[in-house]
């Protein structure tokens, strides 16, 4: 995918654990990047070049995802859990020499993002969240429509095989029928036929299938334990947090996704853009008028 990121040079990272491939572009403060399901690191493609301007951009694709590997599950879902994750983004950002960024998640990734935010607060100096609201907060909130928005959140943590046998019948299919029903036009004429293509050559390989679902049960099982400590402790985000979304897209469906992140965050602020789920490939023009002022507040006192 080196024509979807000229310039930006490709690695891999061994964490405890996993081993995670990622695209690293551009100059400036570091800047952390992080996809959602069922996509990778290309979904950014879109923004990356203006955000490089002011950036040096690290693009990984989470452990099971992309072409980072998918180690074995364990009993407890700590393996695929977004603490495992947020560890396996730390060491990256220690192997390439930062010990603070700013950090930016969009689905999975922004469950990731805000688990870093709560147990590395030294590391992550802001926070942006595109298209969540947290773990917590959707497994007690789940309503007739938005349990409907995202029946996927039940499918996927069903223990295995059972969404590893149904989705592997038609993989693609499946893939391309779940991204465009969480877009506000509800079919796939956002989306680079480039990065389509390499969403499917990861999505259609069993072991691919496989951790992906193992993401969604680490949700259901130690995810939601995580939350539910901090919560119960009254543990807060540290940073600054902007929280943007789709007007179509999933926070949408809930009774307020900026007090929802009120209740994690004292500096909290965000708004709806006019997109589904995927702002960043929907609408980027909008997602860029909206993270890059939040991302570059602050720069020139550093």
């Amino acid at each position: 995918m080196t024509d979807l990121f000229p310039g930006f040079n490709a690695r891999r990272v061994e964490t405890m654990g996993a081993e995670i491939h990622l695209r690293v572009g551009g100059s400036g403060p570091p800047l952390l990047l992080l996809h959602g399901y069922p996509q990778t690191h290309v979904m950014y493609h879109k923004i990356a070049p203006q955000l490089a301007e002011h950036f040096t951009l690290v693009l990984p694709d989470l452990r099971g995802y992309g072409r980072s590997s998918c180690p074995p599950n364990d009993d407890d879902g700590f393996t695929y859990s977004k603490r495992a994750m947020g560890q396996d983004m730390v060491r990256v950002m220690e192997d390439l020499g930062f010990t603070l960024f700013r950090l930016v998640g969009h689905d999975r990734g922004g469950r990731v993002a805000y688990r870093m935010a709560l147990d590395w607060p030294e590391r992550v100096e802001r926070l942006a969240v595109l298209d969540i609201i947290p773990t917590h907060a959707m497994w007690h909130s789940f309503t007739v429509e938005l349990a409907m928005k995202v029946y996927h959140w039940l499918f996927l943590a069903q223990p295995a095989p059972l969404p590893e046998m149904l989705i592997g019948r038609a993989p693609a299919e499946y893939q391309d029928y779940t991204i465009s029903s969480w877009t506000k036009t509800r079919d796939l004429r956002a989306f680079d036929p480039r990065a389509l293509e390499a969403y499917h050559r990861f999505f259609t390989e069993p072991h691919h299938i496989a951790a992906t679902c193992n993401d969604y049960r680490s949700g259901q099982t130690y995810d939601l334990h995580a939350d539910q400590a901090d919560f119960e402790a009254e543990n807060k985000i540290a940073c600054p947090v902007l929280a943007l979304w789709g007007d179509a897209g999933i926070p949408g469906k809930t009774p307020g996704p900026l007090e929802i992140w009120r209740e994690w965050a004292d500096d909290v602020r965000g708004a709806a853009i006019d997109s589904g789920h995927f702002v960043a490939e929907e609408n980027p023009n909008a997602t860029l008028n909206a993270l890059l002022p939040f991302l570059l507040e602050g720069m020139k006192t550093r």
